[in-house]
């Protein structure tokens, strides 16, 4: 071989070795183009998901926002009331549905306009100050004036509203005695010494007035013990803690046997509505307070109300407990442990309205419009129990009309409900809302069956405010006990409160009678109760009249 030839076998083996180490740098940045790529995959993932994330996180916010600066009112109200429409387009509805349901859509606009009437803005007017308050006079002349040469007018009067200080008072309790005259000697003598008057708590100081005011201060005013004693104080008075502790107990011990009544007649109403709330509870094990739960029953019919405690527990076995011999209607939101009743016979559950259409409510910045069509129908549903209001309708009036206006609008709407649920995101709000409302429509719309039945559960939340404002300020319950004793309290409360009773009036009568109860068992507690009450004392001011 030439030295021509080797130099150029030499060029070659060299070229070809320059080409081998490009071809792997070439493979490695392939292999790095690779790894960018599937890098590039995964954080596109993990953007889009924490996208979704941030979706999420934006409308709970903007639900959080509503609820604590928005609107308090739960109805939806479109920018003109007139102009509401159902939209029928790609409905799978029957001929004969559709039009039904256009009828009553059209009979409930029409009595619409003929309700709404122009709202003027009236000018302020200071009310009077009641009549049963005692009026003291304080008279100012003008300066300077002779009698002789000037005669009086028609004073103007001008009323000012003041306060004295909290008055407490002891009354002292004399029993007189005698003895009869002209007697042997004085240990043969007969001495009659007048009754001693039962007093609430046996042994204390406290008179019924003073145990319903700090029962009141506690419970109606939302006012801790401590908070009491403190007022107490700055009148004189000095009652320990401890003390007053005790009178809360009594109290709640007197009221136990009444109570037990309530519950009975609650239970015999057959229709009730049920709900729940929750409430603080000190676990001294755990050195903490623990969310309890109370339940709350309300007999519609006679405007009564329980509030139940069983160890702070939502389980289904309370509510197990609590319905066992129960024959009638409940009336709820979805919670699943009323799921039970669905197959019990002589038990009809029937669903709330209202917490269907605050689902709806929550979903309105995420899907505005199927969250608007949805709150449409309800409020459709709402403009026919006004209108029967409105008419002052019997209960089989309202349910002819429910059935005339109500039904065919449900029925439209259960078929939306279906038609939609394919199109949403499950985990999404809107994609909830119509799962809720679609899983307990058959309860939902059971309401139309019977007049007397509700369309939705909020006077049972009403019932329930009291103790949300009372968690706030007095914060928790030491224990199980004052739990259940807040419980048979409040349950006295939320009667007056249906009854139109005075708290007040209400438990001195019952601190002054209730030992009346305590042997003759031919008597019924029931008759101490705030609406047999409220009869008593409406008889007896139309006798006096």
């Amino acid at each position: 071989m030439t030295g021509d030839q080797e130099t150029f076998l030499q060029q070659i083996l060299e070229e070809r070795d320059r080409l081998f180490r490009e071809n792997s740098k070439l493979k490695g940045q392939i292999a790095g183009y690779e790894s960018f790529e599937a890098e590039k995959v995964s954080l596109t993932a993990q953007i889009s998901e924490k996208d979704q994330v941030i979706d999420k996180l934006k409308q709970q916010v903007a639900m959080l926002q509503r609820k604590i600066w928005g609107k308090s009112s739960e109805r939806f109200i479109l920018p003109d009331p007139l102009q509401r429409r159902l939209d029928f387009d790609g409905l799978e509805l029957l001929p004969e549905e559709k039009q039904l349901a256009v009828t009553a859509k059209e009979e409930i606009e029409q009595f619409k306009k003929i309700r709404v009437k122009v709202k003027t803005k009236k000018q302020p007017v200071r009310k009077p100050l009641p009549e049963n308050l005692p009026r003291e006079e304080h008279h100012i002349y003008p300066e300077n004036i002779d009698t002789e040469n000037w005669v009086e007018l028609q004073p103007e009067i001008t009323e000012v509203l003041e306060k004295d200080p909290a008055r407490y008072y002891v009354r002292r309790i004399i029993r007189h005695k005698y003895a009869l005259k002209n007697q042997a000697s004085e240990d043969q003598a007969t001495v009659v010494t007048a009754d001693m008057p039962i007093l609430p708590i046996a042994k204390s100081y406290a008179g019924a007035t003073v145990l319903a005011d700090i029962t009141i201060d506690k419970y109606v005013n939302h006012l801790p013990f401590y908070r009491q004693i403190q007022m107490f104080k700055q009148q004189g008075i000095s009652i320990p803690a401890s003390t007053i502790n005790d009178w809360n107990q009594e109290v709640a011990d007197l009221m136990r046997p009444a109570y037990y009544r309530l519950k009975e007649l609650v239970l015999a109403s057959g229709y009730i509505q049920s709900d729940e709330t929750t409430i603080p509870i000190i676990n001294n094990e755990k050195h903490k307070t623990v969310k309890g739960y109370i339940w709350m029953l309300r007999a519609v019919i006679p405007k009564l109300v329980l509030f139940h405690y069983d160890k702070g527990s939502r389980a289904q076995k309370v509510a197990l407990q609590l319905f066992k011999d129960y024959q009638g209607v409940i009336q709820s939101d979805g919670y699943a442990v009323y799921d039970i009743y669905e197959n019990k016979k002589g038990v009809l559950p029937i669903g709330c309205w209202a917490h269907a259409r605050r689902k709806f409510e929550e979903a309105l910045k995420e899907d505005e419009a199927r969250a608007s069509y949805a709150l449409k129908q309800i409020g459709l549903l709402y403009d026919v129990e006004r209108q029967a209001d409105h008419e002052n309708l019997s209960y089989e009036q309202r349910a002819d009309l429910r059935t005339r206006l109500a039904y065919p609008i449900m029925v439209a709407f259960e078929k939306w409900l279906v038609k939609e649920y394919p199109k949403v995101l499950p985990k999404g709000r809107i994609g909830k809302a119509i799962k809720y409302t679609y899983s307990i429509f058959n309860k939902l719309s059971r309401y139309h069956l019977d007049g007397r039945y509700k369309i939705d559960n909020n006077q049972a939340e009403n019932a329930i405010r009291p103790i949300a404002l009372g968690r706030k300020n007095w914060l928790f319950c030491g224990n199980h006990q004052s739990a259940e004793n807040a419980a048979i309290i409040y349950s006295m409360l939320a009667c007056c409160k249906n009854n139109d009773v005075n708290f007040r009036d209400w438990m001195i009568f019952f601190l002054e009678n209730v030992h009346k109860y305590d042997t003759d068992y031919s008597k019924d507690l029931a008759e101490l109760l705030p609406h047999n009450f409220k009869k008593q004392t409406d008889q007896s001011a139309k006798d006096h009249s």
